[in-house]
């Protein structure tokens, strides 16, 4: 990896944007001139660069095995956001990374596996959902559980359909306002998780999406027998630097964009402040 793809800005040109939902839209970045396209691990971020305006950090989407673009799922909420938001195919953007240390892919070969998201927090999850459909015979069971304001809120909405009619995992989906044409469930994600029937000693959860989401999530997988080690998300600290030396995602001794921001719960509960 060149070193000043960690400091400086490389360039890459959008190739296409897919519109996921009224405010949130997906980057296909060429990823010719990446010299670690390919190589990153599900569950690490980079920096995303609107020139003139700022950088702000982003999951990576998609997993390195289909690593043809470097994928980034954005949702509009503040000024580089917005700025990235009038960008189309043919504009330029800079890209720092990749950071942090991603989800660990090593530990969970041969467990069944059960993802949990919310809302936006669907990218980082759909980035190890893709490495693990790609390595599917060094994995048990895949159980996919995502939930959303409404239907129109749904991220990847092709893709979940696509991950529903596959023998490689199995996909639930629920709302909270449904629409005339939704038949699935309606309510939270954590009720989807109420009664299923799981392997403690063998299973390990990955979970991503709003605080208040994870609280009563992680209650659910613990109910379920799971060990805090084998619960996974990743953590919201605004990580501006992406090295470890701005200070701003700093919690105690430990940098969330260094030692994160992939933490499972054992760890999350040794922290020296509530994330």
């Amino acid at each position: 990896m060149r070193a000043s793809s960690l400091y400086e800005p490389l360039l890459s040109e959008i190739a296409r944007v897919e519109e996921e939902t009224p405010d949130t839209r997906t980057y296909f970045l060429a990823a010719d001139a990446i010299p670690w396209r390919g190589t990153y691990r599900p569950g690490q971020f980079v920096e995303v660069s609107a020139f003139g305006v700022g950088e702000a950090p982003f999951c990576l989407s998609q997993s390195p095995t289909r690593a043809a673009f470097i994928e980034v799922t954005i949702r509009r909420t503040g000024s580089v956001t917005n700025r990235l938001d009038t960008y189309g195919a043919g504009d330029l953007v800079g890209l720092r990374g990749p950071f942090g240390n991603g989800f660990p892919v090593e530990r969970a070969r041969g467990k069944d596996l059960i993802f949990v998201a919310g809302g936006i927090g669907l990218p980082p999850l759909r980035s190890l959902i893709n490495y693990v459909l790609d390595r599917r015979s060094d994995y048990g069971d895949v159980k996919v559980f995502y939930g959303a304001r409404s239907p129109a809120d749904r991220v990847y909405k092709n893709e979940l359909a696509e991950w529903r009619r596959s023998p490689d995992l199995s996909v639930v989906e629920t709302v909270d306002r449904p629409d005339e044409g939704w038949d699935g469930p309606v309510g939270v994600v954590t009720a989807l998780l109420k009664g299923l029937k799981v392997h403690p000693a063998s299973t390990m959860a990955f979970t991503c999406g709003p605080p208040v989401m994870l609280e009563f999530v992680t209650a659910e997988l613990l109910r379920l027998g799971l060990h805090p080690s084998n619960i996974v998300t990743t953590l919201e600290r605004y990580m501006k630097c992406g090295v470890g030396k701005c200070g701003h995602c700093c919690v105690g001794h430990h940098y969330i964009c260094v030692d994160g921001p992939v933490y499972n719960l054992d760890q999350i509960q040794r922290l020296p402040e509530a994330p």
